[in-house]
């Protein structure tokens, strides 16, 4: 039975998956913990932690296998150690559940669940990626309400869900002498499937796109980032892509987007930036063009002067005191040569950013090395939005910021009018990985009603509307160039003014209720005492 739960969490997930597996994914698992629960034996409660590992490890694996393409070591710890901690998370539920005794306990998971996916966001081994919410990434006509919940609220809707049909089936399983409040349940569950796929729909069908273009080309060079990225020099990388961007680009284009890390030059300090050939290299390619800008990915460098403040990410120069900052870094560059720069913020666990570096002083030496930059890199504080010739401002979200809802929407919150996401999804082979990518980047569009344009080294690129539509998309594995007109947008959605704040709802449930379990096992165990 807990096998069956995680092959049915993996049946639903994108990007081949069918959602509404979802709905009843979690119940075989309910029916493992609920006859544990009614056990009095006070030695068998362990073996739900075992049984919720078996079911959230198969999840993990089905889905999230992908990852060891990239790295073996990094792979393995990150489907166990998402699978380890999905299962605590269920087994402090049961505790809960079984110390309190309540008649609805499983409502208790929703709190739990909500506060641990929020935690998840933002800590050193960060990993969202199987947040419930992100189930209906493939299906985004089903979820239009995420303008206002955001993802949360997704994952409060399955979880939901799952309980209620599960109260539904155990009261006639067990064949309970009052079947109204089964039926009830039965019924409250069907409504709240219907109800907001209707209101979802119907949102879809009326969102209204005002008419605002901006014409964008975008680039996949397709450059195999276990080689060629590596082995070319950046020359060669750049006048490839500048060569690819020609076959599309023409007096109406307004931005070529291209891929995360496309230039490689090392090193590129940002103190000395206009002196990298590099960035010779585009200026002299946007000093021919009029009305334009690129906006490109590259690694780049920071030297700190004496008296400024070093930061923990910094690393020190092997032949002098002084300290300097890697950065995976986004670059701004216009036909009237301004340039702008942001630094990616959310970063990868293992790869560009190192767990518990305060800690442990020498675990950058485990670094996972990709071909880029080895260790943990330096970030910015705020998103910034490049301002662009024409007065817009848009968000440029480096590769894994794609997966944070609340954290995309900082981009808008600071004025952005339309977005970018600049990745390379290359790591990872002809697999559900960068699908699963691209897919969440629909998510985004709904919770912010901001147009993306997603340029990858490959993997997929496109075009994603307002109502997270994508509009169109390269092949995979495939040297490509595509431009389309997408609509900007000044208009602030609910979830962004209010970012995950079901998520906040969810860590507040759970620190009310740890606190009524522990007041609960203190009265029992006193009881006992007396007795």
């Amino acid at each position: 039975m807990a096998a069956a739960s995680g092959l049915l969490l993996a049946a639903s997930w994108p990007a081949n998956g069918f959602p509404f597996l979802i709905f009843v994914a979690f119940l075989p698992l309910f029916f493992i913990e609920e006859e544990y629960t009614r056990q009095k034996q006070s030695d068998n409660k362990i073996h739900i932690l075992g049984y919720a590992f078996i079911t959230f490890f198969i999840w993990n694996a089905l889905t999230t296998y992908w990852i060891l393409n990239s790295t073996i070591f990094g792979g393995v710890m990150a489907v166990v150690l998402n699978s380890l901690f999905m299962a605590i998370v269920f087994y402090v539920y049961h505790l809960s559940h079984r110390i309190t005794k309540n008649p609805n306990g499983l409502f208790i998971l929703i709190f739990y669940w909500l506060a641990w996916e929020y935690f998840h966001l933002d800590w050193d081994l960060s990993w969202p990626w199987l947040n419930l919410g992100n189930v209906f990434a493939s299906f985004p006509k089903w979820v239009q309400w995420y303008e206002f919940t955001g993802t949360f609220g997704g994952s409060a809707w399955v979880l939901i869900i799952n309980i209620l049909i599960f109260k539904f089936l155990y009261s006639f399983i067990k064949k309970d002498t009052f079947l109204r409040p089964a039926i009830a349940n039965g019924v409250v569950a069907l409504l709240l499937i219907i109800i907001p796929l209707i209101t979802s729909y119907s949102i879809y069908k009326n969102y209204s796109t005002k008419k605002d273009p901006v014409e964008i080309t975008v680039v996949q060079p397709n450059l195999d980032p276990y080689s060629e990225q590596y082995d070319k020099s950046p020359q060669e990388i750049l006048n490839h892509i500048f060569t690819l961007a020609e076959q599309k680009s023409d007096s109406t284009t307004q931005y070529i987007v291209c891929p995360e890390s496309a230039i490689q030059e090392r090193p590129l300090y940002e103190n000395y930036i206009n002196r990298g050939k590099s960035i010779q290299l585009l200026k002299d390619y946007m000093s021919k063009k009029q009305n334009k800008a690129i906006i490109i990915g590259a690694s780049t460098y920071y030297i700190f002067d004496e008296d400024e403040e070093i930061p923990l990410s910094a690393r020190q120069f092997n032949d002098s005191q002084n300290y300097y900052n890697a950065y995976n870094t986004a670059i701004y560059l216009d036909t009237e040569m301004n340039m702008q720069l942001y630094h990616k913020s959310k970063l990868t666990p293992g790869v560009e950013r190192m767990p518990f570096k305060s800690v442990f002083k020498h675990i950058e030496n485990f670094a996972i090395d990709l071909g880029g930059t080895v260790g943990t890199l330096g970030t910015d504080s705020v998103r910034k939005p490049f301002r662009t010739f024409t007065g817009d401002k848009t968000g440029p979200a480096i590769c894994y910021e794609s997966i944070y809802g609340d954290f995309f929407a900082g981009f808008v919150r600071n004025g952005a009018d339309f977005m970018l996401i600049i990745t390379n999804d290359g790591w990872w082979g002809d697999t559900p990985g960068y699908k699963q990518h691209m897919a969440y980047a629909s998510l985004r569009a709904i919770e912010t009603r901001r147009s993306i344009a997603r340029s990858a080294n490959t993997g997929i690129s496109g075009f994603i509307n307002q109502r997270g539509d994508i509009l169109k998309a390269t092949p995979y594995w495939e040297e490509a160039v595509i431009s389309k007109s997408i609509n900007k947008n000044d208009e602030i959605t609910f979830y962004v003014r209010y970012g995950d704040y079901i998520g906040r709802v969810g860590v507040f449930g759970t620190v009310m209720l740890l606190l009524i379990t522990i007041a609960a096992a203190i009265t029992s165990r006193n009881r006992k005492i007396v007795g």
